[in-house]
């Protein structure tokens, strides 16, 4: 069976669907599972779906959309898991802007509303077959880095602490340097928003967990540490002179960064280690865990920086350098080029 398609999500942007798609019955209840749902309400608030193109397009009710299962745990938006079992006609939720969907199970009311209700269609399928994102990974995961490319890494306290943006701004200075930079946004969950502005700030390649064909890596600290050695080995095959990955969430969060960053091998690579916290109390544990597990902050930055209260905090009790990628690029790109 055909079906008319009016919107097709990011997480599915390797799969090259177009309209009408091939759908069946048949559904596999499995994170990545790419499926058409019907939009059910119309909300005022995170009703928005990152299209293939990055674009954001405001979800009507009505909409006939392409989405993919799996799950989410986000300390300042929802939490959900992949449902156990689905059919046509079942009720699930739209978890994020890159268009996962699942079961919500918890909301954050105050920052994103309620979870957006879809009915769903049935599962996206070729030649009768249903198909998953892991279909159209376009790297390997791997157990051990070959790679000895230098990494700069961005870690955090939590989402929506800065980290993309002191990514996006070390991609433009080191790029401004004469430097080929390629770029990363691995542990966390599918979109591409973060990506396309790495992309804008010069990064010249970019993987993410999609192009692992992951939905997400709640609950996988294992294999986020694969899918981050597979990324960046398959980075390193034409030779990039940085490779610069942020990390979804915080590391203390549930996308497996902590896993990540422990790594020995990982850790040998890592050149420049930037993290980003809203406050004192968080900068401070912050370095206290980087430290601990072997792979220390080298500066922080994100809205503790925002003024002197916070800068000096960092500078007078961690002893390490505290610039704001906004409000202060020209000390944040000088010390960055010294380093």
């Amino acid at each position: 069976m055909l079906i008319h398609i009016d919107k097709i999500a990011s997480v599915t942007k390797n799969a090259g669907l177009e309209s009408p798609v091939e759908i069946t019955d048949d559904i596999k209840p499995e994170s990545g599972a790419i499926i058409v749902v019907e939009v059910l309400e119309d909300k005022k608030i995170y009703n928005q779906l990152e299209l293939c193109s990055g674009r954001l397009s405001t979800l009507q009710k009505g909409d006939i959309i392409v989405v993919a299962l799996g799950n989410r745990k986000a300390l300042k938006g929802f939490v959900g898991n992949t449902p156990k079992t689905l059919k046509p006609g079942d009720i699930i939720t739209v978890l994020n802007l890159g268009g996962v969907a699942g079961i919500c199970i918890s909301e954050n009311i105050k920052e994103v509303g309620h979870a957006l209700k879809v009915k769903v269609l049935g599962a996206v399928a070729k030649d009768g077959k249903a198909i998953n994102i892991a279909d159209f990974k376009q790297f390997d995961f791997k157990n051990n880095l070959d790679s000895k490319i230098p990494l700069i890494v961005v870690s955090g306290t939590c989402m929506n602490v800065g980290k993309t943006t002191v990514a996006s701004e070390v991609i433009k200075y080191m790029t401004r340097a004469g430097k080929t930079v390629f770029a990363a946004k691995l542990a966390g969950i599918a979109c591409l928003r973060d990506t396309e502005n790495m992309r804008d700030h010069g990064a010249k390649k970019i993987v993410s967990i999609i192009d692992a064909g992951l939905t997400s890596t709640v609950n996988t600290n294992s294999l986020s540490l694969k899918v981050t050695k597979g990324a960046i080995d398959h980075l390193s095959e034409v030779k990039p002179d940085y490779i610069v990955i942020e990390f979804g969430d915080g590391v203390y969060g549930e996308y497996g960064v902590m896993e990540i960053l422990k790594d020995k091998e990982i850790q040998k690579n890592i050149v420049l280690h930037i993290g980003c916290a809203h406050d004192p109390m968080g900068a401070a544990k912050l370095f206290e865990v980087c430290k601990e597990i072997g792979a220390p902050l080298d500066m922080i930055s994100g809205p503790v920086t925002d003024n002197e209260v916070g800068t000096g905090f960092v500078k007078n009790n961690l002893k390490i350098p505290a610039f704001n990628a906004l409000t202060d690029p020209q000390k944040f790109a000088d010390h960055l080029l010294h380093e």
